[in-house]
C-alpha cells in the first residue's frame, strides 16, 4: 500500500506502552496485531528508543503503537531512554501498563502510572506471562491494590486475555470525533466550499499538502461540494458559480490574492487556521498573534516545525516568516528553530513561539506544546494565524469563529 493511501500517523489512535524492561511489551503488541511487528529478545533492554508501529486493529480502525523502552536502567543512558519515554506520554491518547507475574512491580510502574493519571489518560492494565506462572484471584488483587489499576490477566505467548485488552482498549477509546470536526460544523449538505490550493513547491510531487488532503476528505463527509481550484483561477471559478459558496479556504501564502478575490460577503479562512482549531486551541494561538505588537528589539523567536522537509529557498519558517515579523514590528529580532517529534525545554527564553500547523501531530501532542508555552507564560502563534495578522486581514478569517475573534478584538482593543 502507498503511503498515499495510508491513514496519516496524526490522524492514528496513539496507544503507547510502558513498562520496565522484558515484561514483554512488544510481545503485546505482537499478540494485539497476529503479527511479528516489533522485535522480541530474552536480552534485557533490546527496545531503546521508543518504536513507532503504524497498523490497522479490528474495531478500532488505523493505530499507532508506541513501543517504549523498559525504565529499570541506573545508567546514564537509561536516563536518557527514560526521558525519551516520559515524553512519549504527552501524545499518547491510551496508554497500556504491562507488569509481568514472574519479576512483580517496580517503583517505575507506579511512578508512570501516576504521571498517566495526572494527565488524564485511559489506562488498559495488563498481568503478562500468567503461562510461565500462574496468578490466583487473590494474588491479582494484590497487584490491583499496589498499583491502583485494574489488571488483565494476559499471556502474550498463549494470547489467554488478547481479546479482553482489545476489547478494554475499544472502551477506552475517546469519544471526540464529532466534536473535532476539521470544518464539517461549519458547513450544510449540499453547500459549495471552494479550496484555493496553489501547488506548494515543497510538496511532494504530484500529492496535495497533507492539510488539504484532510479538509477535501472532510467536506465530502459532510454531503458538500468541494472545488479545488488555484489562486490565479479564483476570481474565474467565482463567476462561474450558480449559487455563492458558504466559505473559501485557502493557502495561508496566498492570502491577499485570495482576499483581494473573494467578496465580502463570503466567509473566508485557510487551511492552517482550521488546523489550529482541529489540532490545538485557536482562542489560544490568536492571542498569541496578538502579542507580536508587544515585540522589542534582541527578542528570540522560536519557529517550531513538527516536521523535516527539504527547505526552499524561500522557506516560510526560515525565511518568508522572520522576514514578515522583522517587516511588520521594525524591531531587530532573532530567530531560532526546531523541527521534527522534538520540542525544546527551554522555552521560557523565547519571546513568542510561532509553530506549523502540526498536521503530523496528533491533537494530544499539539495540545501539550500550546500548554507548555501558556504555562511558561509565552505567547504562540501558528503560521497561518501569524501570517493573516501581519497582512491586516486576521478580523476576516476569523469570522467563522466568533469566539476567537472577540479574543483577537479583545486583546488588540478595537
Amino acid at each position: 500500500m502507498s503511503n498515499l493511501n495510508q491513514t496519516p500517523m496524526s490522524n492514528r489512535i496513539h496507544i503507547s506502552l510502558f513498562g520496565k524492561t522484558n515484561v514483554g511489551k512488544s510481545s503485546v503488541i505482537n499478540a494485539l496485531t497476529d503479527q511479528n511487528v516489533s522485535l522480541v529478545s530474552n536480552v534485557k533492554g533490546t527496545t531503546t528508543d521508543p518504536v513507532y508501529k503504524s497498523m490497522e486493529l479490528m474495531e478500532l480502525g488505523p493505530v499507532v503503537f508506541i513501543d517504549t523502552a523498559g525504565l529499570d536502567d541506573d545508567t546514564e543512558l537509561g536516563q536518557l531512554r527514560e526521558e525519551k519515554t516520559i515524553d512519549v506520554l504527552n501524545k499518547t491518547d491510551i496508554a497500556i501498563i504491562i507488569v509481568d507475574s514472574v519479576s512483580g512491580i517496580s517503583n517505575f510502574d507506579v511512578e508512570i502510572i501516576s504521571k498517566i493519571k495526572e494527565k488524564t489518560i485511559p489506562i488498559v492494565g495488563i498481568l503478562n506471562k500468567i503461562d510461565l506462572k500462574p496468578v490466583s484471584d487473590e494474588e491479582l488483587l494484590n497487584f490491583e491494590r499496589k498499583l491502583g489499576l485494574k489488571l488483565i490477566r494476559v499471556s502474550a505467548i498463549t494470547h489467554l486475555g488478547i481479546l479482553d485488552v482489545k476489547n478494554s482498549l475499544i472502551k477506552s477509546v475517546p469519544n471526540d470525533e464529532d466534536k473535532f470536526k476539521i470544518v464539517g460544523d461549519l458547513i450544510s449538505p449540499g453547500d459549495f466550499v471552494i479550496l484555493v490550493t496553489p501547488i506548494d513547491k515543497a510538496a511532494p510531487k504530484g500529492r496535495l499538502i497533507l492539510p488539504q488532503q484532510q479538509v477535501i476528505r472532510d467536506v465530502l463527509e459532510s454531503d458538500a461540494i468541494a472545488i479545488v481550484t488555484k489562486e490565479f483561477e479564483l476570481r474565474e471559478t467565482l463567476q462561474n458559480l450558480n449559487k455563492k459558496p458558504s466559505l473559501v479556504i485557502t493557502d495561508s501564502q496566498a492570502f491577499l490574492k485570495v482576499a483581494a478575490d473573494t467578496p465580502k460577503d463570503i466567509p473566508l479562512t485557510s487551511f492552517s487556521i482550521l488546523l489550529a482549531r482541529y489540532k490545538g486551541d485557536l482562542n489560544e494561538l490568536v492571542h498569541g498573534a496578538a502579542a507580536i505588537k508587544n515585540l522589542k528589539d534582541g527578542d528570540k523567536i522560536l519557529i517550531a516545525e513538527a516536521c523535516t522537509h527539504h527547505r526552499q529557498s524561500d522557506d516560510i519558517g526560515k525565511v518568508k516568516i522572520p522576514r514578515w515579523l522583522r517587516q511588520n514590528t521594525g524591531k531587530d529580532l532573532q530567530f531560532e528553530f526546531s523541527s521534527g517529534f522534538t520540542f525544546p525545554e527551554n522555552i521560557k527564553d523565547y519571546a513568542l513561539i510561532v509553530h506549523c500547523a502540526g498536521c503530523m501531530l496528533n491533537r494530544r501532542a499539539m495540545l501539550h506544546r500550546i500548554s507548555s508555552a501558556v504555562n511558561a507564560n509565552v505567547p504562540i502563534v501558528n503560521y497561518g494565524v501569524l501570517i493573516a495578522y501581519v497582512q491586516g486581514i486576521l478580523q476576516r478569517t476569523l469570522a467563522p469563529f466568533p469566539a476567537a475573534r472577540l479574543e483577537l478584538e479583545e486583546d488588540l482593543d478595537i
